[in-house]
């Protein structure tokens, strides 16, 4: 399965490229395997992604801002809800894929309601250790910057709503 990161390459927003890299970092940390598809310069991943966020998922406009994230043709969901995924340890559940051995992600099937990890994990394992650095180095951009990100993103949809009405 190949985990599909739709991302903004020219994006004027810098919350927008925030995000991106910290999506796009963590999968690497991970070394979860995904493809970048570029919304800003290919019409085609526009319109494929667009068309493929539920409508429930979409915001007031109806358009959906990068990052998006699919497993294959599955959606997976936007920046907050991959963020929440983080912050849970429960982003190979959000992206439908099975954690690694020693992983403390517990499989979804593996759960009993709690979110604790299994007995048979130890801290030394080198999976752990590495995500737990992944989390750890991420963390550090997104809990300083997420509000911030928020409020700047707010304000630019506002300008670019309108820059349309302006425009019309």
């Amino acid at each position: 399965m190949v985990i599909k990161v739709f991302l903004a390459s020219s994006s004027g927003s810098t919350a927008i490229k925030k995000k991106q890299q910290d999506v796009v970092g963590f999968l690497e940390a991970l070394k979860v395997d995904y493809t970048q598809l570029d919304i800003a310069c290919n019409e085609e991943n526009r319109m494929w992604m667009r068309q493929n966020v539920p409508e429930e998922k979409k915001p007031a406009n109806g358009i959906p801002l990068p990052p998006q994230i699919f497993n294959e043709n599955g959606y997976c969901g936007d920046y907050e809800t991959f963020f929440d995924a983080k912050e849970d340890n429960m982003v190979y559940a959000f992206l439908g894929l099975p954690p690694p051995p020693g992983s403390k992600e517990v499989p979804v099937e593996e759960r009993n309601g709690d979110d604790e990890a299994t007995e048979g994990e130890t801290a030394g394992d080198e999976a752990l250790a590495e995500e737990d650095q992944a989390v750890e180095e991420t963390d550090e951009v997104t809990e300083d910057t997420a509000q911030a990100e928020e409020e700047e993103e707010q304000e630019e949809e506002e300008a670019e709503v309108q820059e349309e009405e302006e425009t019309e």
